[in-house]
């Protein structure tokens, strides 16, 4: 990954007590992978239809197996529902998955399912002839201040090239795919990720979260007030203080998605449950939930793949409701980690009409994390961090 931006722990934001997994990832869990394309064309004046493109498509596998045959649990919670996400209902009722997870502009919802139907169908030829139909889950935020969202750039062959280059691994985080044209709380969004793995005595589970963040309110890093500090949040207008002009990206509005994943056995009451958990992490990072932000929640886990057909029964064994707490803990500690990563490692974007959204100022940042004493916070307590950490002197 050629981002030269650090992650959370780079420089020393160290959230929560529990240790992320090896890449810190959604991509710790089980076979999950992920595949982004991102556009980026043309620059200047806006051409409704034409450009400039400041998009992409991003896609999470549950699996490496045929999804439509092999179905994974899920659930879907919906905060705030200003969006435009298809699938959702579908998923809730039978409480499975059964194509990839795919995340783009609003606009462009429509065309992504369309491709997600016609992958399924060069797979699985005998849908809606011998079987059911199937049923496309695609989430989205607004990018149209820096993107011709109108133009709907995103088409098929974009979401199929997606799929196919999709890794395990190390995920690409900041301006790209889905995230390469959202703002996050005055500056620039994007996409992050994060993951928890629980000790053995709490079962050993690991908790993968990836977001797609364009959404306003007030940065707090590790409690510090970051937002407030330089001067950049939502309503800053209003308030009529005597500061600097105030920029598109400081808009209360917006959306975030945010796709949980993890290994632990869970139905769909469970994994509804964990999705709801994560707007918490969102709260700890200064989001509020505003009137215009479209807040969705997708949970799935690997644990168990649910054949389309077979058996009149099926049997499932799933965690106790009281082992549920660490499960919680871990997604609201990599939900928060993950929206920090999506601000840290994006980059500045100039979209259409020269619109301008700034990726945040590390030394900036650092500055304030340290006047709050919000560095290092694990390695000064002696809770537990990961290994391969890199510690701030």
């Amino acid at each position: 990954m050629s981002n030269a931006r650090p992650r959370a722990r780079d420089i020393g934001i160290d959230i929560g007590i529990f240790v992320p997994g090896r890449w810190n990832a959604i991509t710790d869990v089980g076979e999950v992978k992920v595949g982004h394309v991102t556009l980026i064309e043309g620059e200047g004046k806006l051409v409704p239809g034409q450009g400039p493109v400041r998009t992409g498509v991003t896609v999470i596998l549950p699996h490496d197996g045929n999804l439509f045959k092999e179905k994974v649990p899920a659930a879907s919670y919906v905060f705030n529902g200003f969006g435009k996400s298809i699938g959702l209902h579908q998923v809730n009722e039978l409480g499975n998955l059964e194509t990839p997870i795919a995340l783009t502009n609003t606009l462009n919802t429509p065309l992504v399912a369309d491709a997600l139907i016609d992958w399924s169908l060069r797979n699985n030829p005998e849908i809606g002839i011998n079987t059911g139909t199937v049923n496309p889950v695609v989430g989205e935020v607004n990018d149209g201040m820096l993107n011709d969202i109108q133009g709907r750039h995103v088409r098929g062959e974009h979401v199929f090239e997606a799929i196919t280059q999709a890794e395990a691994g190390p995920v690409e985080e900041g301006s790209v795919g889905a995230g390469t044209g959202s703002s996050c709380m005055g500056w620039k969004g994007g996409l992050g990720t994060s993951s928890r793995v629980l000790p053995s005595n709490l079962g050993g589970y690991t908790v993968g979260v990836l977001v797609q963040t364009n959404f306003g309110g007030i940065l707090t890093v590790c409690g510090a007030p970051v937002g407030r500090e330089l001067g950049r949040y939502s309503f800053r207008r209003d308030l009529r203080y005597d500061m600097p002009e105030i920029k598109d990206s400081e808009s209360p509005d917006g959306s975030v998605m945010v796709v949980v994943a993890t290994d632990a056995p869970l139905d769909q009451r469970q994994l509804q449950r964990l999705a709801k958990r994560a707007s918490l992490g969102l709260a700890r990072t200064g989001f509020f939930g505003s009137n215009g932000s479209g807040d969705i929640f997708i949970a799935f886990s690997t644990a168990k793949r649910i054949p389309h057909s077979g058996s009149l029964t099926l049997k499932t064994e799933v965690v106790s409701n009281d082992a549920m707490s660490a499960l919680f803990l871990a997604v609201v500690e990599a939900t928060e980690e993950a929206v920090i990563n999506s601000m840290l490692r994006a980059t500045t974007v100039v979209g259409r009409d020269m619109k301008t959204c700034d990726a945040i100022d590390i030394h900036e940042l650092l500055g304030v994390l340290r006047k709050y004493n919000a560095l290092n916070r694990n390695e000064k307590s002696g809770c537990p961090v990961a290994m391969d950490d890199r510690r701030l002197p």
